[in-house]
């Protein structure tokens, strides 16, 4: 844990601060830290075997991603619940199947984020209600294709290509 921290931005989302410490080997640091709440990402499969997945637009990575239906814990919030909540708004469906997959430290270099990831089964249709501000359209891709797509490099977020290769491996034990 850091010795000082130095505040240099608290936005809606993330905290950005120069955190002082001393390293194990008793270096002393000065490190560009920005303080993440986390998130949840889920990967829900249906009885045709196959995955939901996102196409959404992302500024900060040039345009559109295919992704797992996904969002940041709001405070308190367990992550079961934010997976459940984010796979409501953003794809319409609900789960009654929950098996948890791992969770996943993003850029652990100068971020503190951890993404939780899921798999969901026994799916139902609820409405959907999207943040005004994402641009989303819903896919439902067979399984198989959606792994093809991490391999070939079409999938590139990371929470995606990681909880599509551990639902793989639940859904083929």
């Amino acid at each position: 844990m850091p010795d000082h921290t130095k505040n240099i931005f608290t936005g809606q989302v993330v905290k950005l601060g120069i955190e002082s410490l001393v390293l194990p080997n008793g270096k002393p640091l000065q490190l560009e830290v920005v303080r993440h709440p986390g998130g949840a990402a889920v990967a829900a499969v249906n009885p045709q075997r196959e995955v939901c997945l996102l196409r959404q637009f992302r500024h900060a990575a040039g345009g559109w991603l295919w992704e797992l239906p996904a969002g940041k814990l709001e405070p308190g919030e367990p992550p079961l619940s934010t997976a459940a909540r984010e796979l409501a708004e953003e794809a319409g469906v609900a789960a009654r199947d929950w098996q948890k997959l791992g969770a996943s430290l993003t850029t652990p270099g100068f971020c503190d984020e951890i993404i939780h990831l899921y798999l969901a089964r026994d799916l139902t249709a609820v409405p959907a209600q999207p943040g005004e501000h994402e641009v989303i359209e819903v896919h439902w891709l067979p399984f198989a294709a959606a792994l093809e797509q991490v391999f070939s490099g079409e999938i590139r977020d990371a929470k995606t290509m990681l909880g599509l290769l551990l639902a793989d491996r639940e859904i083929h034990q």
